[in-house]
């Protein structure tokens, strides 16, 4: 689930709130799971008149400044008392507000030194403005601090009346009470050090002291314990990480929501060939990274039942809650690259509700209360519950509500805090809905503005669809969410008499619009009726939001010629897209540090690490035969590192001079794994007939293969056994040694990631055109300078604009192709190699031949609804294709260059920074110290 919220603000010193939520620092906004939330929060310090007059005492810290002493910059005279990393300081303010220092002038007065800085904007200018001037003048002041006492005289050169600044929170009073706090706040008043000799100190005393270990024994684990956290399954959920780096980075000041799961995406455990699933025991030795919040607890309700009350005079319903239960925070914070801020990742636990167990235990029934305590820490278990039965579909409802109850509870109090008028809400607060998973979010908003709020149901409605925006990651209208509403009505009954209520006055709008066609009528009503009678959540959300995002090019024509055709036609002023992005400081500069250094080197800045786009200089040492021969040499060395893995985990040796070859995603039928894996059987079978010096001729490959099936996924599963079968048929044929073999690689996450992708050469993305939203895997694969087998779908058109389609293997059927061919069906003619590699497997070849039966089904004429026989005859062309551009390494090696310096433009920076201006019209807001 994931969901993002940016709040609005006006007041300078307060910050927005992911269901995500952003605000300026200096001027207003407009504006799964993971959310993002800005909270609002006061200043530090207080202002206050200074008795002094324009000159201060001896003994007090002044700013004061001065533009008449040179015509080009502003000076900043700084009377402080001098201490070690006090200079360090104030150019990180500098820094850190965009400004620049031409010259600096340093003496001594005793224990105070003055400093002066003369200073220019971003442009080079001098700085006259008054209200920027007294802005930076207050940052110096809160980040030099005080002389023990907590003043800063901030002298005005033009006025006779300073102004002082004290830290907030001394305790009024005489006597030892006020000295103990007075101590207390100046030792607050320090930072701890964050140089490289203190943080190792700092680590000694973590391993002695909290983990109790021996500084002589400890590994790395002890130190760190960063292992992953597996809170989310395929691209859609890293590039949820991806998205809070980039707001941290591009200093947005936002807060994600999560829920905490106790259990991550099951570890996959592979046993004679068949997958196997397995707790994620991910939280078993705590996590180092998060702070329990057990004050910040939010009540969530569930099942009971709506009852009609009066109130003055008019009828309200009020919902009486049939189970209870806690939402307890855990923060863990998110640091931006290259700057000072820091921002918010919030995960929910359920825990019991302090009365939910009360009765039980008067009663002595002791076992019913420990069952009842089970069942609500069961609502932040275990990620993506199997819902094939009643009890999973409601599992997952019961998830996703309690995630959006939790945090819009957050967000509003935050909102309350600050304002008292709901009018206000739009420009304080936007909630954007990360696919359908936290559309709840519309219903549970309503019944707060109305029940417990007490607004007008038209009032509320305005403000809702002023707030929230959608982007949507499905293709095809299939895989669109539905939520039963007898579900819905027993867990939610209040939640469901709202939908009802919304769906009836945008039917009764809808006819003013298009009349009574009652097909479109239909179509588009948020309530499906049928044998199963449901809520779209996807129609709910795109009423209801002011902007509805697709996440490429390609997806987005498809949406709106296709999935949500008619929603487009009514308004086509909500539909744009956003291409996402991936973040290159995960992917090439944590997972790739030898390319990194290579980057930096080259281009001659790490400015590329914040700004992408700066990759394309590479294209300017294309040709130059020393950068091409260290661009191999780093590949090499990746290659090596991937090599030693694949030996220690399943015990096949591999040549480094061999293509790495590559797939690793989500296992699923449109994801074509089956394709790889008769691609590697074709070529196995040719290798078999072919004579010995043919085959000195043939590029050896090492086919790499992983990805986890859901656990109720058969078919998935039956294609990593059959990946199994013929890897254990090829690695052990003597006739074929180094030129071919099969790796699958088990329980695939971000850590094997981090060594798969930077030491692939090829990386195949065979996805059938047309159902894939964007796909980011080929993102970091790009970045990294592998090379792509890919179908024209998803955000890999975009990729071929940027870099060429001379630079990347392009093979199958076009989106606008696709249907025409299924349209054939059994007439549909398939080439004769695909046809012999079926029937090789039909015949029991690799063994398990009734297993891999229904298996072979789903690609037989007339039944490959995802087109690998028609698409089989391009994908050996495009392989081929591939083979030869490999046995020319210097034209390889200028393909791979060109794929890195062309990625730039799927950094998620720019995925975030066109979201802020485009759909949640916010600035950033930097640090002020």
């Amino acid at each position: 689930m994931h969901t993002i919220s940016f709040p609005h603000l006006t007041n300078a010193h307060t910050f927005p709130n992911l269901l995500t939520s952003f605000p300026p620092f200096s001027s207003p906004a407009h504006f799964s799971p993971i959310s993002v939330h800005f909270p609002t929060a006061p200043r530090n310090y207080r202002l206050r008149a200074s008795t002094n007059e324009s000159t201060p005492s001896t003994s007090t810290s002044t700013i004061t400044v001065d533009n008449s002493d040179s015509a080009n910059s502003t000076a900043f005279v700084i009377r402080a008392r001098n201490r070690i990393g006090l200079l360090q300081v104030i150019t990180r303010v500098f820094k850190v507000l965009g400004l620049s220092i031409d010259r600096a002038i340093v003496e001594f007065e005793g224990d105070f030194f003055i400093k002066r800085f003369f200073v220019t904007d971003s442009h080079g200018n001098k700085i006259e403005d008054l209200e920027n001037l007294e802005r930076i003048k207050r940052a110096l002041a809160e980040a030099i601090g005080g002389d023990g006492d907590g003043t800063v005289s901030v002298v005005k050169s033009t006025a006779n009346r300073g102004i002082v600044v004290r830290r907030a929170g001394l305790v009024e009073g005489f006597g030892e009470r006020k000295a103990k706090a007075e101590r207390m706040f100046s030792l607050m008043d320090g930072f701890l050090k964050n140089d490289p000799f203190s943080l190792q100190k700092d680590i000694l005393h973590h391993v002695e002291y909290t983990v109790a270990r021996s500084r002589f024994n400890f590994d790395d684990y002890e130190a760190y314990q960063e292992g992953d956290a597996a809170l989310g399954n395929g691209g859609l959920a890293r590039f949820s990480a991806c998205q809070m780096d980039s707001l941290a980075t591009l200093d947005y000041p936002a807060w994600g929501y999560g829920l905490r799961y106790e259990y991550g995406l099951f570890r996959q455990i592979i046993v004679d060939g068949f997958q196997h699933e397995q707790p994620d025991y991910w939280l078993n030795f705590g996590n180092p990274w998060e702070i329990e919040r057990i004050h910040v607890t939010y009540e969530v309700k569930f099942y009971g039942t709506v009852e009609d009350v009066d109130r003055n005079g008019e009828k309200h319903e009020v919902w009486i809650p049939g189970e209870t239960v806690e939402a307890v925070a855990y923060d863990n914070p998110i640091p931006g690259y290259g700057t000072r801020n820091t921002i918010n990742l919030r995960l929910w636990a359920a825990k019991p509700s302090n009365h939910f167990d009360l009765e039980a235990y008067n009663t002595g029934d002791y076992i019913n209360s420990i069952v009842n305590r089970q069942r609500t820490e069961s609502i932040s278990n275990v990620l993506y519950p199997d819902d094939r039965s009643h009890q999973g579909k409601e599992m997952r409802l019961k998830q996703q509500y309690f995630f959006v109850s939790a945090s819009l509870q957050d967000i509003i109090r935050r909102f309350k805090e600050a304002h008292n008028n709901f009018d206000e809400l739009p420009e304080k607060v936007a909630l954007h809905l990360n696919d359908t998973h936290p559309s709840l979010s519309i219903a549970e908003i309503m019944r707060i503005l109305v029940d417990e709020e007490q607004l007008d149901w038209n009032k509320a409605w305005n403000i809702v669809c002023k707030i929230f925006s959608f982007t949507t990651h499905t293709v095809v209208a299939e895989g669109l969410e539905k939520i039963p509403t007898d579900l819905l009505g027993s867990l939610l009954p209040r939640h469901l008499q709202i939908l009802y209520k919304i769906n009836s006055n945008f039917m009764e709008e809808l006819k003013k619009r298009i009349g009574l066609d009652y097909n479109r009528l239909s179509r588009m009503s948020i309530v499906e009726e049928g044998a199963v009678k449901s809520i779209r959540m996807a129609n709910l959300s795109i009423i209801c939001s002011h902007t509805v995002n697709g996440v490429s090019k390609l997806h987005s024509d498809t949406l709106k010629m296709r999935t949500f055709k008619d929603f487009y036609e009514l308004w086509p002023e909500k539909f744009q897209y956003t291409t996402n992005g991936v973040t290159q400081r995960r992917w090439i500069v944590v997972s790739n540090p030898s390319l990194c250094a290579l980057l930096s080197k080259w281009l001659g800045t790490e400015a590329w690490i914040r700004n992408a786009d700066l990759l394309t200089g590479l294209r300017d040492h294309v040709d130059n035969t020393g950068f091409r021969h260290e661009w191999k040499m780093v590949k090499r060395l990746n290659k090596m590192r991937l090599a030693e893995y694949i030996e220690t985990m399943s015990g096949v040796k591999v040549s480094l001079d061999a293509m790495f070859d590559v797939q690793v995603k989500r296992i699923h039928e449109y994801k074509r794994q089956l394709l790889n894996i008769f691609g590697i059987i074709h070529r196995y079978d040719c290798l078999k007939n072919m004579d010995k010096n043919d085959r000195t001729k043939v590029v050896p490959r090492v086919c790499i293969i992983g990805g986890k099936a859901a656990p109720g996924y058969e078919i998935a599963k039956k294609i990593i056994k059959l990946c199994h079968a013929v890897a254990e048929k090829i690695n052990n044929d003597a006739d074929i040694g180094d030129l071919l073999k099969l790796v699958f690689i088990p329980d695939y996450n971000v850590s094997v990631a981090e060594m798969v992708i930077p030491g692939a050469d090829l990386s195949q993305h065979l996805s059938t055109a047309g159902h894939e939203a964007s796909g980011t895997g080929s993102m970091k694969f790009l970045m990294n300078g592998c090379l792509l087998l890919a179908t024209a779908d998803g955000s890999t058109v975009e990729i071929i604009e940027e870099i060429g389609s001379d630079n990347l293997f392009l093979f199958g059927a076009k989106v606008q192709e696709v249907a025409e061919l299924r349209e054939k069906g059994g007439a549909l003619k398939v080439p004769l190699q695909f046809a012999r590699v079926l029937r090789m497997v039909r015949d029991g070849y690799f063994g398990d031949k009734d297993y891999f039966k229904s298996l072979c089904d789903t690609v037989e004429v007339g039944n490959d609804f995802y087109l690998l026989g028609s698409d089989f005859g391009s994908y050996l062309e495009a392989q081929a294709a591939a083979d030869k551009a490999f046995v020319e390494p210097e034209k390889w090696t200028k393909m791979s260059i060109l794929s890195a310096a062309g990625s730039g433009r799927f950094s998620s920076d720019r995925t975030i920074r066109e979201y802020a201006e485009r759909t949640w019209k916010i600035d950033p807001c930097q640090c002020p110290f």
